[in-house]
């Protein structure tokens, strides 16, 4: 990204073990902020346009391996990049490690406790063995780690997902969030800074 073209909008990761309530943080935050923001789903994406590299029926998901080697991995880069140059961009995906740190503003960790999580996977449909990883990588808090080791500490909140209270007062943070980036960068209520 050129100094000419510094984004006026921040970019931010929504992640968590499926079943956290990325989608539903991404969408409400869309709605409800008066910026002009775009929520990616990246699972939606690589479905949408063919990113993956297989689709695995034990697991009933589409696989994109995420060694940066590999070609669907790749893909799903080449498409997301041009539109983070532009900022206000949610990306919504179950994992965080894959994003180059320079897109990357603020990482919000979805996180809630297991039992919670197992109900809404089987409400799902989930398979019975991929209730159990993701529950157990809940557990294990392998989501979080990823986002610390990836990304600069200062950038990563950890927030709790486990009803509507917690997703409207999250929303509320990020917003609040972004309105501090903005203010910090001095770019004004028309985005020019």
């Amino acid at each position: 990204m050129s100094e000419t073209n510094i984004r006026q909008i921040p970019n931010v990761v929504i992640t968590g073990t499926p079943g956290t309530g990325k989608s539903s943080h991404a969408q409400h935050l869309v709605e409800t902020c008066s910026l002009p923001l775009r929520h990616v789903n990246i699972g939606e994406l690589v479905k949408e346009k063919r990113l993956y590299e297989s689709y695995d029926s034990e697991w009933e998901s589409y696989v994109v391996d995420d060694n940066k080697a590999s070609p669907a991995y790749r893909k799903v880069l080449d498409e997301i990049e041009p539109m983070t140059e532009e900022g206000g961009l949610i990306l919504d995906w179950h994992t965080c490690d894959t994003f180059p740190e320079r897109w990357v503003d603020l990482v919000v960790v979805l996180r809630c406790d297991h039992t919670v999580l197992w109900d809404r996977l089987e409400k799902r449909g989930y398979p019975l063995k991929k209730i159990q990883e993701n529950n157990e990588s809940e557990i294990m808090q392998t989501v979080l780690e990823d986002a610390k080791e990836s990304y600069d500490e200062e950038i990563v909140v950890e927030l709790k997902s486990e009803g509507i209270e917690d997703l409207e007062s999250n929303v509320a943070r990020i917003i609040s969030w972004i309105d501090a980036w903005r203010k910090d960068r001095d770019v004004d209520t028309k985005g020019t800074p």
